[in-house]
Protein backbone atom coordinates (compact mmCIF):
# COMPACT_ATOMS: atom_id res chain seq x y z
CA UNK A 1 0.00 0.00 0.00
CA UNK A 2 1.48 3.90 -0.95
CA UNK A 3 1.88 6.54 1.76
CA UNK A 4 -0.63 7.96 -0.14
CA UNK A 5 -3.39 5.22 -0.07
CA UNK A 6 -2.35 4.94 3.87
CA UNK A 7 -2.84 8.37 4.15
CA UNK A 8 -6.26 8.34 2.49
CA UNK A 9 -7.28 5.26 4.35
CA UNK A 10 -6.10 6.73 8.03
CA UNK A 11 -8.30 10.26 7.08
CA UNK A 12 -11.24 8.09 6.03
CA UNK A 13 -11.18 5.78 9.36
CA UNK A 14 -11.14 8.81 11.33
CA UNK A 15 -14.28 10.47 9.78
CA UNK A 16 -15.50 6.36 10.09
CA UNK A 17 -14.76 6.57 13.83
CA UNK A 18 -16.67 10.18 14.60
CA UNK A 19 -19.89 9.60 12.25
CA UNK A 20 -20.02 6.30 14.00
CA UNK A 21 -20.16 7.58 17.72
CA UNK A 22 -21.89 10.79 16.84
CA UNK A 23 -24.73 8.62 15.24
CA UNK A 24 -24.78 6.25 17.91
CA UNK A 25 -25.13 8.61 20.93
CA UNK A 26 -27.98 9.94 19.11
CA UNK A 27 -29.60 6.46 18.09
CA UNK A 28 -29.26 5.26 21.38
CA UNK A 29 -31.95 7.23 22.48
CA UNK A 30 -34.56 5.60 20.71
CA UNK A 31 -34.01 1.90 22.13
CA UNK A 32 -33.41 3.16 25.76
CA UNK A 33 -36.37 5.36 25.58
CA UNK A 34 -38.51 2.44 27.77
CA UNK A 35 -35.57 2.26 30.16
CA UNK A 36 -35.05 6.12 30.58
CA UNK A 37 -39.14 6.36 31.61
CA UNK A 38 -39.09 3.67 34.11
CA UNK A 39 -35.67 4.79 35.52
CA UNK A 40 -37.09 8.94 36.00
CA UNK A 41 -40.64 8.12 36.24
CA UNK A 42 -41.63 9.81 33.18
CA UNK A 43 -44.99 8.90 30.85
CA UNK A 44 -44.77 7.98 27.30
CA UNK A 45 -45.63 11.13 25.65
CA UNK A 46 -42.95 13.31 27.10
CA UNK A 47 -39.98 11.35 26.40
CA UNK A 48 -39.99 12.08 22.55
CA UNK A 49 -38.81 15.58 23.64
CA UNK A 50 -35.66 13.88 24.25
CA UNK A 51 -35.14 13.71 20.59
CA UNK A 52 -37.41 16.69 19.45
CA UNK A 53 -35.31 18.98 21.58
CA UNK A 54 -31.75 17.29 20.32
CA UNK A 55 -32.87 17.97 17.22
CA UNK A 56 -34.05 21.30 16.89
CA UNK A 57 -30.25 22.29 19.09
CA UNK A 58 -28.19 20.24 16.72
CA UNK A 59 -30.37 22.04 13.46
CA UNK A 60 -29.64 25.60 15.19
CA UNK A 61 -26.08 24.88 15.78
CA UNK A 62 -25.57 23.16 12.52
CA UNK A 63 -27.25 26.19 10.91
CA UNK A 64 -24.23 28.76 12.59
CA UNK A 65 -21.63 26.21 11.98
CA UNK A 66 -22.27 25.30 8.19
CA UNK A 67 -20.37 29.11 7.49
CA UNK A 68 -17.95 29.41 9.89
CA UNK A 69 -16.69 25.85 7.76
CA UNK A 70 -16.68 27.28 4.72
CA UNK A 71 -14.23 29.94 6.31
CA UNK A 72 -12.05 28.64 8.72
CA UNK A 73 -11.75 24.61 6.85
CA UNK A 74 -13.49 21.13 7.46
CA UNK A 75 -10.50 20.01 10.27
CA UNK A 76 -10.49 22.77 12.28
CA UNK A 77 -14.51 22.39 12.71
CA UNK A 78 -14.07 18.53 13.01
CA UNK A 79 -12.13 19.38 16.25
CA UNK A 80 -14.31 21.91 17.72
CA UNK A 81 -16.84 19.77 17.13
CA UNK A 82 -15.83 16.14 18.44
CA UNK A 83 -13.84 17.91 21.70
CA UNK A 84 -17.40 19.78 22.36
CA UNK A 85 -19.32 16.66 22.23
CA UNK A 86 -16.66 14.69 24.07
CA UNK A 87 -17.42 17.29 27.08
CA UNK A 88 -21.36 16.93 26.40
CA UNK A 89 -21.77 12.68 26.83
CA UNK A 90 -19.45 13.03 29.31
CA UNK A 91 -22.21 15.19 31.61
CA UNK A 92 -24.93 13.04 30.91
CA UNK A 93 -23.18 10.80 33.92
CA UNK A 94 -24.67 13.50 36.24
CA UNK A 95 -28.20 13.56 34.41
CA UNK A 96 -30.35 12.31 37.88
CA UNK A 97 -33.46 13.78 36.53
CA UNK A 98 -35.47 14.18 33.68
CA UNK A 99 -34.77 18.10 33.57
CA UNK A 100 -31.13 17.15 33.46
CA UNK A 101 -31.28 14.84 30.82
CA UNK A 102 -33.11 17.14 28.80
CA UNK A 103 -30.15 19.82 28.89
CA UNK A 104 -27.73 17.23 28.31
CA UNK A 105 -28.83 16.22 25.29
CA UNK A 106 -29.33 19.89 24.48
CA UNK A 107 -25.71 20.30 24.88
CA UNK A 108 -25.07 17.11 23.25
CA UNK A 109 -27.48 18.81 20.10
CA UNK A 110 -25.20 21.68 19.94
CA UNK A 111 -22.36 19.99 19.98
CA UNK A 112 -23.48 17.27 17.20
CA UNK A 113 -24.94 20.56 15.28
CA UNK A 114 -21.17 21.73 14.72
CA UNK A 115 -20.60 18.52 13.49
CA UNK A 116 -23.44 17.99 11.25
CA UNK A 117 -22.14 17.83 7.51
CA UNK A 118 -18.53 18.40 8.15
CA UNK A 119 -17.84 14.81 7.30
CA UNK A 120 -19.73 14.64 4.35
CA UNK A 121 -18.37 18.19 3.31
CA UNK A 122 -14.32 16.77 3.67
CA UNK A 123 -15.25 14.14 1.51
CA UNK A 124 -16.85 16.80 -0.70
CA UNK A 125 -13.53 18.78 -0.77
CA UNK A 126 -11.25 15.97 -0.63
CA UNK A 127 -12.58 13.43 -3.57
CA UNK A 128 -13.49 13.47 -6.75
CA UNK A 129 -17.30 13.41 -7.74
CA UNK A 130 -16.61 10.20 -9.39
CA UNK A 131 -15.70 8.85 -6.47
CA UNK A 132 -17.53 10.48 -4.29
CA UNK A 133 -20.01 7.78 -3.48
CA UNK A 134 -17.44 5.29 -2.49
CA UNK A 135 -15.89 7.33 -0.04
CA UNK A 136 -19.36 8.73 1.33
CA UNK A 137 -20.66 4.74 1.07
CA UNK A 138 -17.46 3.91 3.28
CA UNK A 139 -17.89 7.21 5.77
CA UNK A 140 -21.19 6.89 6.27
CA UNK A 141 -21.53 3.02 7.18
CA UNK A 142 -20.60 4.62 10.58
CA UNK A 143 -24.23 5.04 10.91
CA UNK A 144 -25.39 1.74 10.51
CA UNK A 145 -22.30 0.02 11.82
CA UNK A 146 -23.35 1.90 15.06
CA UNK A 147 -26.85 0.09 15.02
CA UNK A 148 -24.81 -3.43 15.10
CA UNK A 149 -22.22 -2.45 17.51
CA UNK A 150 -23.27 1.31 19.32
CA UNK A 151 -26.62 0.47 19.63
CA UNK A 152 -26.48 -3.14 20.95
CA UNK A 153 -23.88 -2.76 23.37
CA UNK A 154 -25.55 0.69 24.24
CA UNK A 155 -28.97 -0.82 25.15
CA UNK A 156 -26.89 -4.03 26.59
CA UNK A 157 -24.79 -1.25 28.94
CA UNK A 158 -28.06 0.76 29.93
CA UNK A 159 -29.80 -2.60 31.19
CA UNK A 160 -26.93 -3.60 32.76
CA UNK A 161 -25.87 -0.55 34.49
CA UNK A 162 -28.60 2.31 34.03
CA UNK A 163 -29.31 4.52 30.82
CA UNK A 164 -26.48 7.49 32.15
CA UNK A 165 -23.96 4.54 30.84
CA UNK A 166 -23.62 4.15 26.97
CA UNK A 167 -23.44 8.02 26.96
CA UNK A 168 -20.28 8.50 28.94
CA UNK A 169 -19.22 5.17 27.23
CA UNK A 170 -19.78 7.22 23.79
CA UNK A 171 -17.96 10.04 25.38
CA UNK A 172 -14.52 8.02 25.49
CA UNK A 173 -14.83 7.18 21.65
CA UNK A 174 -15.44 10.25 20.71
CA UNK A 175 -12.00 11.06 22.88
CA UNK A 176 -10.46 8.70 20.28
CA UNK A 177 -11.69 10.21 17.09
CA UNK A 178 -10.77 13.64 18.23
CA UNK A 179 -7.02 12.51 18.84
CA UNK A 180 -7.11 10.90 15.13
CA UNK A 181 -8.35 13.88 13.53
CA UNK A 182 -5.81 15.93 15.16
CA UNK A 183 -2.97 13.64 14.42
CA UNK A 184 -4.19 12.20 10.97
CA UNK A 185 -6.75 14.36 8.96
CA UNK A 186 -5.34 16.91 7.20
CA UNK A 187 -7.21 20.33 5.81
CA UNK A 188 -7.73 19.34 1.89
CA UNK A 189 -6.90 22.39 -0.77
CA UNK A 190 -9.74 24.19 -2.01
CA UNK A 191 -11.19 26.93 -1.97
CA UNK A 192 -12.44 28.37 1.75
CA UNK A 193 -14.84 31.17 1.60
CA UNK A 194 -12.98 34.46 2.53
CA UNK A 195 -16.61 36.38 4.06
CA UNK A 196 -16.20 37.03 6.94
CA UNK A 197 -19.28 35.12 8.95
CA UNK A 198 -21.80 37.06 10.49
CA UNK A 199 -25.76 36.48 11.58
CA UNK A 200 -26.54 38.88 8.38
CA UNK A 201 -24.09 37.09 6.40
CA UNK A 202 -25.37 33.82 7.34
CA UNK A 203 -29.31 34.59 6.77
CA UNK A 204 -28.49 36.27 3.14
CA UNK A 205 -26.38 33.01 2.41
CA UNK A 206 -29.23 30.49 3.51
CA UNK A 207 -31.70 32.31 1.76
CA UNK A 208 -29.94 32.75 -1.84
CA UNK A 209 -28.97 28.69 -1.28
CA UNK A 210 -33.08 28.31 -0.65
CA UNK A 211 -33.87 30.60 -4.11
CA UNK A 212 -31.14 28.92 -6.18
CA UNK A 213 -32.48 27.17 -9.47
CA UNK A 214 -29.90 24.16 -8.94
CA UNK A 215 -32.25 21.96 -6.57
CA UNK A 216 -30.79 23.08 -3.68
CA UNK A 217 -34.37 24.26 -2.28
CA UNK A 218 -35.39 20.95 -3.04
CA UNK A 219 -32.35 19.21 -1.66
CA UNK A 220 -33.46 20.76 1.66
CA UNK A 221 -36.89 19.87 1.28
CA UNK A 222 -36.13 16.23 0.59
CA UNK A 223 -34.17 16.27 3.33
CA UNK A 224 -37.24 17.32 5.99
CA UNK A 225 -39.17 14.66 4.10
CA UNK A 226 -36.70 12.25 4.65
CA UNK A 227 -36.12 12.88 8.28
CA UNK A 228 -39.56 13.39 9.23
CA UNK A 229 -40.62 10.02 7.79
CA UNK A 230 -38.18 8.11 9.43
CA UNK A 231 -39.27 9.83 12.77
CA UNK A 232 -42.29 8.87 12.84
CA UNK A 233 -41.62 5.00 11.96
CA UNK A 234 -38.98 4.62 14.12
CA UNK A 235 -39.12 6.98 17.64
CA UNK A 236 -41.85 4.84 18.90
CA UNK A 237 -40.85 1.25 17.55
CA UNK A 238 -39.30 0.16 20.65
CA UNK A 239 -42.06 1.37 23.03
CA UNK A 240 -44.73 -0.20 20.59
CA UNK A 241 -42.92 -3.59 20.70
CA UNK A 242 -42.30 -3.51 24.29
CA UNK A 243 -45.87 -3.14 24.95
CA UNK A 244 -46.85 -5.63 22.13
CA UNK A 245 -44.76 -8.52 23.15
CA UNK A 246 -43.26 -9.98 26.46
CA UNK A 247 -39.72 -8.89 26.82
CA UNK A 248 -37.46 -11.72 27.91
CA UNK A 249 -34.05 -10.97 27.65
CA UNK A 250 -33.20 -13.78 25.40
CA UNK A 251 -35.06 -13.63 22.25
CA UNK A 252 -34.58 -16.95 20.75
CA UNK A 253 -34.26 -18.73 24.31
CA UNK A 254 -30.79 -18.86 25.26
CA UNK A 255 -29.32 -15.48 25.87
CA UNK A 256 -27.28 -13.91 23.63
CA UNK A 257 -24.44 -11.41 25.15
CA UNK A 258 -21.81 -8.94 24.05
CA UNK A 259 -18.72 -8.13 25.64
CA UNK A 260 -20.76 -10.42 28.79
CA UNK A 261 -23.63 -8.14 28.85
CA UNK A 262 -27.23 -9.41 27.92
CA UNK A 263 -28.94 -8.56 24.65
CA UNK A 264 -32.54 -7.99 24.80
CA UNK A 265 -35.26 -8.24 22.03
CA UNK A 266 -34.63 -4.46 21.16
CA UNK A 267 -30.99 -4.41 20.95
CA UNK A 268 -30.61 -8.23 19.06
CA UNK A 269 -33.32 -6.21 16.87
CA UNK A 270 -31.20 -3.14 15.87
CA UNK A 271 -27.79 -5.45 15.21
CA UNK A 272 -29.15 -7.17 13.29
CA UNK A 273 -30.88 -4.51 11.04
CA UNK A 274 -27.27 -2.66 11.10
CA UNK A 275 -25.76 -5.57 9.62
CA UNK A 276 -27.28 -4.95 6.59
CA UNK A 277 -27.10 -2.00 6.28
CA UNK A 278 -23.27 -2.33 6.68
CA UNK A 279 -23.31 -3.79 3.98
CA UNK A 280 -26.12 -2.52 1.24
CA UNK A 281 -24.37 1.45 2.24
CA UNK A 282 -21.06 1.26 0.82
CA UNK A 283 -22.37 -0.91 -2.13
CA UNK A 284 -24.91 1.42 -2.84
CA UNK A 285 -22.91 4.74 -2.57
CA UNK A 286 -19.80 2.56 -5.16
CA UNK A 287 -23.14 1.46 -7.21
CA UNK A 288 -24.33 5.07 -7.68
CA UNK A 289 -21.14 5.79 -9.14
CA UNK A 290 -21.85 4.40 -12.02
CA UNK A 291 -25.48 4.50 -12.17
CA UNK A 292 -26.39 7.40 -10.86
CA UNK A 293 -27.66 8.70 -7.61
CA UNK A 294 -31.82 9.53 -8.56
CA UNK A 295 -32.28 5.96 -9.45
CA UNK A 296 -31.19 3.92 -6.14
CA UNK A 297 -33.03 7.09 -4.10
CA UNK A 298 -36.47 6.26 -6.09
CA UNK A 299 -36.28 2.50 -5.31
CA UNK A 300 -35.71 3.12 -1.85
CA UNK A 301 -38.33 5.42 -1.14
CA UNK A 302 -40.95 2.94 -2.75
CA UNK A 303 -39.85 -0.38 -1.11
CA UNK A 304 -39.80 2.04 2.16
CA UNK A 305 -43.26 2.95 1.75
CA UNK A 306 -44.59 -0.57 1.17
CA UNK A 307 -42.71 -1.76 3.87
CA UNK A 308 -42.94 1.14 6.47
CA UNK A 309 -47.19 0.98 6.04
CA UNK A 310 -46.55 -2.87 6.44
CA UNK A 311 -45.32 -2.73 10.24
CA UNK A 312 -48.26 -2.51 12.24
CA UNK A 313 -49.88 -5.54 10.31
CA UNK A 314 -47.30 -7.68 9.08
CA UNK A 315 -45.47 -7.69 12.77
CA UNK A 316 -48.39 -9.82 14.57
CA UNK A 317 -44.74 -12.44 15.95
CA UNK A 318 -41.88 -11.32 17.55
CA UNK A 319 -39.62 -13.21 15.06
CA UNK A 320 -41.83 -11.11 12.53
CA UNK A 321 -39.94 -7.77 13.15
CA UNK A 322 -36.45 -9.06 12.44
CA UNK A 323 -37.17 -9.43 8.37
CA UNK A 324 -39.41 -6.15 8.44
CA UNK A 325 -36.32 -4.35 10.34
CA UNK A 326 -33.95 -6.09 7.72
CA UNK A 327 -35.65 -4.53 4.71
CA UNK A 328 -36.48 -1.01 6.22
CA UNK A 329 -32.28 -0.52 7.18
CA UNK A 330 -31.15 -1.97 3.89
CA UNK A 331 -33.54 0.47 2.19
CA UNK A 332 -33.18 3.36 4.08
CA UNK A 333 -29.01 3.10 3.76
CA UNK A 334 -29.72 2.18 -0.13
CA UNK A 335 -30.65 6.05 -0.72
CA UNK A 336 -28.20 7.81 2.14
CA UNK A 337 -25.08 7.87 0.62
CA UNK A 338 -26.39 8.49 -2.90
CA UNK A 339 -28.33 10.96 -1.77
CA UNK A 340 -25.69 12.80 0.00
CA UNK A 341 -22.86 12.09 -2.67
CA UNK A 342 -25.36 14.19 -5.12
CA UNK A 343 -25.37 16.87 -2.65
CA UNK A 344 -21.80 17.56 -2.55
CA UNK A 345 -22.23 18.34 -6.41
CA UNK A 346 -25.02 21.07 -6.08
CA UNK A 347 -22.86 23.88 -4.87
CA UNK A 348 -19.28 24.86 -4.98
CA UNK A 349 -16.64 23.91 -2.14
CA UNK A 350 -17.17 27.63 -0.73
CA UNK A 351 -20.62 26.89 -0.31
CA UNK A 352 -20.80 23.08 0.40
CA UNK A 353 -20.54 23.63 4.65
CA UNK A 354 -23.52 25.63 4.59
CA UNK A 355 -25.43 24.15 2.10
CA UNK A 356 -24.86 20.73 3.97
CA UNK A 357 -25.48 22.24 7.51
CA UNK A 358 -28.90 23.92 5.98
CA UNK A 359 -29.73 20.65 4.41
CA UNK A 360 -28.96 18.07 7.76
CA UNK A 361 -30.38 21.28 9.89
CA UNK A 362 -33.90 20.96 7.74
CA UNK A 363 -33.91 17.35 8.20
CA UNK A 364 -33.00 17.14 12.17
CA UNK A 365 -36.02 19.88 12.06
CA UNK A 366 -37.83 17.14 10.47
CA UNK A 367 -36.81 14.64 13.06
CA UNK A 368 -38.23 17.00 15.74
CA UNK A 369 -41.54 17.52 13.90
CA UNK A 370 -41.54 13.73 13.54
CA UNK A 371 -41.41 12.74 17.21
CA UNK A 372 -43.67 15.46 18.22
CA UNK A 373 -46.19 14.30 16.11
CA UNK A 374 -45.35 10.57 16.67
CA UNK A 375 -45.90 10.95 20.20
CA UNK A 376 -49.33 12.58 19.83
CA UNK A 377 -50.64 9.69 17.33
CA UNK A 378 -49.00 7.30 18.99
CA UNK A 379 -50.83 8.18 22.36
CA UNK A 380 -54.17 8.91 20.86
CA UNK A 381 -54.46 6.91 17.77
CA UNK A 382 -51.63 3.84 17.84
CA UNK A 383 -48.71 2.96 15.91
CA UNK A 384 -50.07 1.98 13.11
CA UNK A 385 -50.99 6.09 12.41
CA UNK A 386 -47.65 6.97 12.52
CA UNK A 387 -46.44 4.26 9.98
CA UNK A 388 -49.16 4.92 8.02
CA UNK A 389 -48.08 8.54 7.86
CA UNK A 390 -44.73 7.70 7.49
CA UNK A 391 -45.39 5.92 4.31
CA UNK A 392 -47.60 8.81 2.82
CA UNK A 393 -44.64 11.18 3.64
CA UNK A 394 -42.11 8.40 2.19
CA UNK A 395 -43.99 8.81 -1.53
CA UNK A 396 -43.81 12.73 -0.85
CA UNK A 397 -40.06 12.91 -0.79
CA UNK A 398 -40.19 10.06 -3.41
CA UNK A 399 -42.08 12.52 -5.69
CA UNK A 400 -40.04 15.14 -4.92
CA UNK A 401 -36.53 13.67 -6.18
CA UNK A 402 -38.35 12.72 -9.08
CA UNK A 403 -39.47 16.11 -10.39
CA UNK A 404 -37.52 18.78 -8.96
CA UNK A 405 -34.10 17.00 -7.67
CA UNK A 406 -31.40 17.28 -10.33
CA UNK A 407 -29.13 14.53 -11.21
CA UNK A 408 -25.53 15.82 -11.81
CA UNK A 409 -23.77 13.80 -14.63
CA UNK A 410 -20.16 15.10 -14.07
CA UNK A 411 -18.19 17.39 -11.47
CA UNK A 412 -19.80 20.53 -12.84
CA UNK A 413 -18.98 23.25 -10.24
CA UNK A 414 -15.67 22.30 -9.11
CA UNK A 415 -12.42 21.27 -10.59
CA UNK A 416 -10.77 17.79 -9.13
CA UNK A 417 -9.71 18.36 -5.92
CA UNK A 418 -6.16 18.06 -4.91
CA UNK A 419 -4.93 14.81 -2.94
CA UNK A 420 -5.27 15.45 0.54
CA UNK A 421 -1.88 17.04 2.16
CA UNK A 422 -0.58 15.92 5.26
CA UNK A 423 -1.98 17.57 8.39
CA UNK A 424 1.27 18.96 8.55
CA UNK A 425 1.09 20.97 5.22
CA UNK A 426 -2.30 21.24 5.71
CA UNK A 427 -2.06 24.78 8.03
CA UNK A 428 -0.03 25.89 5.31
CA UNK A 429 -3.16 25.61 2.36
CA UNK A 430 -5.94 26.52 4.10
CA UNK A 431 -4.13 28.82 6.68
CA UNK A 432 -4.70 26.50 9.31
CA UNK A 433 -2.75 26.50 12.51
CA UNK A 434 -3.78 22.97 13.41
CA UNK A 435 -5.21 23.51 16.81
CA UNK A 436 -8.70 23.31 17.12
Amino acid sequence: MTHSSLRTTATLFALWLLVFTAASQTIIITPILPLIGEALGVGTGPLGLLVSVYSWVLALAALVMGPISDRVGRRRVLLMGSGALVVALALHGWADTFEALLVMRVLAGAGGGMLSGAAVSYVGDAFPYEKRGWATGWVMSGVPFGLVIGIPLGRALAVAFGFRMPFVAFAGVMAVAFVLILTVVPQPDVQLSEERPTVRGALRQYAELLRGTGGTAAAAATYFLMYFGLSLLIVYLPQWLTARFAMEVAPFGEPLTVFGLPLDFIATLFLVGGLVSVVVGPQAGTLSDAVGRKPLILTSCLGLAVVTAAVPYVVTERWAAYPIYVAIMGLFALRMAPLQALLTALVPSRQRGAFLSLTIAVGQIGTGVGAAVAGVLYAEVGYAATTTLSAVVVLAMAALVWRWLPEPTEQAVDPEPEPVAEPAEAGVVAGETGAP
